[in-house]
């Protein structure tokens, strides 16, 4: 393949086939930005092992921008669910005027748990690079969610934006 096998290397999945579409129907603009030169951009982020094996790590609408670096929430999410006392965990990006945006987490804790935000702070700075931690943590006493069960993070963006207009 031309991909690079570095499974360090993260990057947006492209994908080509011969059964792959032509072009989204009645739209010139969506396909010019979903096909590029016959490669159909997944909007999945992805590595690669050395193996070929493709892992399918985060999508690329989710991705926060923090200060020039790249933060996906699903690692957050997944270092603060390690925690032996959280159930669930959000993770958005947040308007920030000097960073561009900045990491934002919500989190649930599991019935009769105690922890502080400090406490999970602290758990998220063991874990992450410096430039990943949320500045913003939040304890919930659940998060919002749709009727398929699935975490409605739009909400938690507009919640953010009501309490720092």
């Amino acid at each position: 393949t031309d991909a690079a096998t570095n499974s360090n290397d993260i990057g947006e999945l492209w994908i080509k086939s011969p059964a792959m579409m032509n072009s989204y129907l009645n739209a010139p603009d969506e396909t010019a930005v979903g096909i590029s030169a016959g490669w159909f951009k997944t909007g999945d982020v992805a590595t690669i092992s050395p193996e070929g094996y493709v892992q399918i790590v985060a999508r690329v609408r989710e991705r926060i921008l923090r200060g020039g670096y790249s933060v996906f929430p699903q690692e957050i999410e997944a270092v603060l669910t390690s925690h032996p006392a959280v159930a669930e965990a959000a993770v958005v990006g947040i308007p920030d005027a000097d960073l561009g945006e900045e990491v934002a987490a919500f989190v649930s804790l599991k019935p009769i748990a105690k922890l502080t935000c400090e406490e999970l702070l602290a758990h998220c700075r063991e874990h992450l690079a410096r430039y990943k931690y949320p500045r913003r943590l939040q304890i919930v006493p659940e998060l919002p969610k749709g009727p398929t069960g699935k975490i409605l993070k739009s909400i938690l963006i507009a919640q953010t934006q009501v309490e720092n207009p």
